[in-house]
């Protein structure tokens, strides 16, 4: 028994904190949105103006602390060149091209099971709004508290 538990330990150590902040970034709205835009770029390299134009609604904002974690986390480089005004471009480094094929891998099961996802957000919808009925309908039926007066 004891080595079941050292098996399953083991097995689960590497989900610290770095481990889900890593989860977390590559699971949040942005970085994937960053990533797959400059891998679809000429030399999987693009200026921050061109990510900018290419992502609908991202902040200028959150694509500086977007690329900026994702520099950190070794997804992309980043190239300052000295010219007037100064240029700056990201490419997808290794790593970040590699995290491409899993994405893949999960956009074709989306597209596979679309419908099936599509049919039980239906159904959890449909079954959700009878139970807010029943209830309304309950709180309906109800008698109102008289307020009793002490005199």
């Amino acid at each position: 028994m004891a080595q079941k538990k050292t098996d399953f330990e083991a097995a689960n150590a590497h989900h610290d904190c770095d481990f889900r902040d890593m989860l977390s970034r590559v699971g949040d709205k942005w970085s994937l949105l960053v990533i797959a835009m400059l891998e679809g770029m000429p030399d999987r390299r693009g200026r921050f103006s061109d990510l900018k134009r290419s992502i609908p609604g991202i902040s200028q904002r959150m694509l500086t602390a977007t690329v900026r974690n994702l520099e950190r986390d070794g997804m992309l480089s980043r190239h300052v060149y000295a010219e007037v005004p100064p240029r700056v471009e990201y490419e997808l480094t290794m790593l970040g091209r590699g995290l491409m094929d899993p994405v893949r891998g999960l956009v074709t099961w989306l597209q596979a099971n679309w419908s099936v996802i599509r049919g039980a957000r239906e159904h959890f919808d449909a079954r959700t709004e009878r139970v807010k009925a029943r209830r309304a309908m309950a709180l309906a039926k109800l008698p109102l508290r008289q307020s009793v007066s002490r005199d």
